[in-house]
């Protein structure tokens, strides 16, 4: 029952070429750093990673862009990364959009065992009727995209509304970083931590998380628990510097005004 690594390299070894990757955070809150440097220092490539946004530029999810490891994204949007936008563009980077809300009941589905889901977003657009971009040529000529997707007519609310399917996700790791988490696996997120760090610990077929206080079994409250230790395979501890890393935190100052 004790799920607990000392080293997070032992923790993703067995991440190989290939493999499809589900990462928490959301903008540059609750980002497993530890477990992305240590699969960055791994060197492994082609990877498929599905998570909310890919970092910033050299930072989280951005090591790993820097390095040329990612291959292909499943994300809701760029924000801030401009190595993300130029290997997207540039051809470098397959990258499939997806509606926000959409991307996290994909990963959820995935956990709770459900196939697929029928929803309104998207619905008229490409994301439903496919043409969206998902690859580029070096020259910006579109080279693949995404496919129509089925759709359906529902008599919801008493209309006949139409609503496209989207399909569960389902990654062969998951990487998440926790604010509390026990040797058995038990995991407590904090603030927006929680917006998409459980559905990713659910839906991952190996599930392994970085925790910045590290607890015995017992001490955590069994209400406080956002995902069972039985999604979670493998735990490591967090250093005291890597959570002192507040990238989201910029300094501004202004010049001071005399008395």
């Amino acid at each position: 029952m004790d799920k607990v690594h000392t080293s997070s390299a032992e923790a993703i070894g067995d991440i190989l070429a290939g493999a499809s990757i589900a990462v928490g955070g959301f903008g540059l809150v609750g980002v497993p750093v530890t477990l992305i440097r240590a699969l960055r220092d791994h060197g492994v490539g082609d990877l498929e990673v599905i998570s909310n946004n890919c970092g910033v530029d050299d930072w989280g999810l951005g090591e790993l862009l820097s390095t040329g490891q990612i291959t292909r994204m499943i994300a809701s949007y760029v924000g801030e990364n401009h190595e993300f936008a130029r290997r997207y563009l540039g051809g470098e980077l397959e990258l499939e959009f997806a509606p926000q809300g959409t991307l996290a009941e994909r990963m959820r589905c995935g956990g709770a065992g459900i196939p697929g889901f029928y929803t309104a977003s998207g619905v008229g657009t490409v994301v439903a009727d496919g043409g969206l971009p998902w690859r580029y040529d070096s020259r910006g000529n579109v080279i693949v995209e995404s496919p129509a997707k089925e759709t359906r007519k529902f008599d919801h609310f008493g209309r006949g509304l139409t609503y496209v399917l989207e399909e569960a996700i389902v990654p062969d790791f998951s990487l998440v970083r926790a604010a509390k988490g026990d040797r058995h696996g038990n995991l407590v997120f904090e603030k927006a931590e929680r917006s998409f760090s459980p559905v990713v610990a659910t839906c991952g077929r190996t599930t392994i998380a970085e925790v910045e206080e590290l607890v015995e079994p017992g001490e955590i409250d069994p209400d406080e628990v956002d995902v069972p230790g039985i999604y979670v395979h493998r735990v490591i501890a967090q250093t005291a510097e890597v959570r002192n890393e507040l990238p989201i935190e910029k300094l501004r100052t202004r010049p001071r005004t005399a008395a």
